[in-house]
């Protein structure tokens, strides 16, 4: 009897505990939830996108070690021309909203647009940047599936633009397929390499180019100043603006001027450089890409 008495005993205290744990679980859950709302309510609807594009050479120039995630080492394919950082959606002010939602990537919604995503919007880094809600991710994600499917490439960046920016584009893209298709269909109308290489701007380890005359040849094509982003005088990103029906708008951020954004904040130089993109590879040796190759 006092066995039976001393086995009821645990048998009570053992609910007791999963009845404490569970309540825990559930205060969590609500909590988390309640949070996630809040944080999507505080946030109003953005002023405008702004497709970023990188420049490879001078991405690439920072370059240290190769991993099959990295464009920068996928000699001889390895991107020659502006690729696609992230589209933006963006506030009037400078700021701009991030993490709206908690929506899930899903690889699988986009595996039709996954050549021209490694292609048109590849990482340039080995990095695994934070996710929104917690944990790491690379520049694209879900890397297993994306090395079964390609059998080459992590894709880390995509679960990053997606959670980070593009659940913030609502209610102009409302799924995940639509805002990667959008990003890439601005791209190939508005293509910054051709415009640039039509006006005598091509990859060059030795000319230096009239900061003026790239943004003017950026405006006489789209008729829209665009906003460039250098680092120790190259040219590292330039992004083009747009209003919510993608009609191009000036990239003005809240009361600055356009040329102090330009030149001062963004540390661009009267003459920059668009160096020549040199792959390591995944052999680690150097092969220089040109736009012709």
């Amino acid at each position: 009897m006092k066995m039976a008495c001393s086995s009821l005993s645990v048998s009570v205290q053992f609910k007791a505990i999963l009845l404490f744990v569970c309540s825990i679980h559930l205060v969590v859950s609500v909590s988390a939830s309640a949070i996630e709302q809040t944080q999507t309510q505080t946030q109003r609807e953005f002023d405008y996108f702004a497709l970023a594009l990188q420049w490879p050479g001078t991405y690439c120039q920072r370059t240290r070690y190769c991993c099959s995630s990295n464009a920068c080492c996928r000699r001889p394919n390895a991107p020659t021309e502006f690729t696609i950082h992230g589209l933006w959606p963006d506030y009037n002010d400078g700021s701009w909203p991030a993490c709206c939602t908690r929506s899930n990537f899903d690889e699988k919604l986009i595996s039709t647009l996954h050549d021209d995503l490694e292609k048109y919007w590849p990482s340039l880094s080995c990095g695994s940047p934070s996710t929104c809600h917690g944990g790491k991710g690379s520049f694209w994600a879900h890397e297993l599936f994306i090395l079964m499917l390609l059998g080459m490439a992590e894709m880390g960046d995509i679960q990053w633009q997606w959670e980070k920016h593009g659940t913030c584009s609502f209610p102009v893209i409302r799924d995940e397929y639509n805002y990667f298709l959008t990003g890439l269909s601005v791209y190939f109308k508005y293509n910054v390499t051709q415009v640039l290489e039509n006006a005598g701007y091509i990859p060059s380890n030795t000319e230096k180019y009239p900061l003026g005359g790239i943004v003017s040849a950026i405006e006489n094509a789209f008729h829209a100043t665009p906003l460039l982003v250098c680092s120790k005088g190259s040219v590292e990103e330039l992004h083009l603006c747009f209003y919510k029906d993608f009609k191009p708008r000036d990239c003005v951020v809240g009361s600055r001027s356009l040329n102090d954004m330009v030149s001062s904040k963004r540390s661009c130089p009267l003459y920059v450089s668009l160096p020549a993109y040199v792959s390591l590879g995944l052999d680690g040796v150097k092969t220089t890409l040109s736009l012709d190759a």
